[in-house]
């Protein structure tokens, strides 16, 4: 299922923000979240690697102010030198990037995915989610880690990629798990490790971060999926089997598991009221597990739609939080 429901007021804010239109925002309830242990991962890891950005450095425009702060989620176009695609980027980088205790520190990294065609607009980066907001105050109460949010195209000229180089077709596989990280190197401190590095992503958004953690698991840690397509179904797969089967979720998994491949840490979020419930629950029984590691967030009375798994995102971004490397204080 590619498409994804948003509310009218959603729609008209995701194709024109910059022109001032209003909408409501979803309430979404984080008090049950607990804090975040002690960070574990920095006495395991030691010291992790901070990437200085590498540049060349992108000019911005802002997009919008994202609270008192003086964040803003930014807007600029990328070219990718990998894929030769070349799309709009929006980012945010969290209050704590400019503090001085973390002047020297990385930051983790969220490439987080629209559902339907993500295109020309990543519907993340608009004010009716306000998921920056939300991982800003999220971050300050020490439920999630404070990420750095990158936010793609997906779909050019409204096509379905499934997130993948399919022969013939703008290389969106590369675009998403090579360029787009490039993009965060290029302007932002990073990490060098992948448990800096994870994807979210809706639908069509959420069947591209799935495949891109479980087919590059070196570069990649964790996802939160959201009612995604568990198979790839692009109509420009015709011709190209053995190609769609190496972009295959289920393929993917079974290789990665008996690879001994780095661990991935996969949180999927269902609304109870979608088609695609059986459908998931059965990838995450045959297809996960060893290697794999899943937990599900089902939502009561949640259909296919971003309003309904932002209701569960603060417990998906504390969960694979718990997995990932934070920034680290100046002694």
């Amino acid at each position: 299922m590619k498409r994804v429901f948003l509310s009218a007021a959603t729609s008209v804010v995701a194709m024109g923000v910059l022109a001032g239109c209003g909408g409501g925002v979803d309430t979404v309830d984080a008090s049950g979240v607990p804090r975040l242990p002690a960070r574990a991962a920095d006495a395991i890891n030691g010291a992790p690697r901070v990437v200085p950005p590498r540049g060349p450095r992108s000019v911005f425009t802002p997009f919008r102010t994202t609270g008192d702060d003086g964040t803003q989620v930014v807007k600029t176009t990328w070219h990718g030198r990998k894929s030769g695609f070349t799309g709009e980027i929006w980012a945010w980088v969290p209050p704590q990037y400019q503090q001085p205790q973390y002047a020297e520190s990385g930051f983790p990294v969220l490439i987080a995915l629209p559902g339907a065609y993500g295109y020309p607009f990543n519907y993340w980066a608009g004010a009716p989610f306000a998921l920056e907001e939300r991982i800003a105050e999220w971050s300050r109460e020490g439920k999630t880690l404070p990420f750095i949010v990158v936010m793609p195209v997906l779909n050019p000229e409204r096509k379905y990629y499934d997130g993948s180089d399919i022969p013939g077709q703008p290389k969106m596989g590369t675009w998403l798990t090579e360029d787009v990280p490039d993009f965060a190197r290029a302007n932002f401190r990073t990490y060098e490790s992948r448990d800096g590095w994870a994807f979210m992503g809706s639908s069509s958004g959420g069947f591209a971060a799935l495949k891109a953690v479980l087919k590059e698991p070196r570069t990649f840690k964790a996802a939160i999926v959201n009612g995604p397509d568990t198979a790839p179904d692009s109509p420009m797969w015709r011709g190209h089997p053995a190609e769609m089967r190496a972009n295959d979720p289920r393929h993917l998994a079974r290789r990665l598991v008996a690879s001994r491949q780095p661990e991935v840490y996969l949180a999927f979020e269902l609304g109870s009221r979608e088609a695609a419930v059986p459908d998931v629950k059965r990838f995450i029984r045959d297809y996960t597990g060893g290697s794999i590691h899943s937990t599900l967030f089902e939502i009561p009375d949640g259909v296919h739609s971003a309003h309904t798994y932002i209701q569960r995102m603060p417990e998906s971004l504390h969960w694979i939080s718990e997995q990932m490397q934070g920034p680290v204080p100046s002694a």
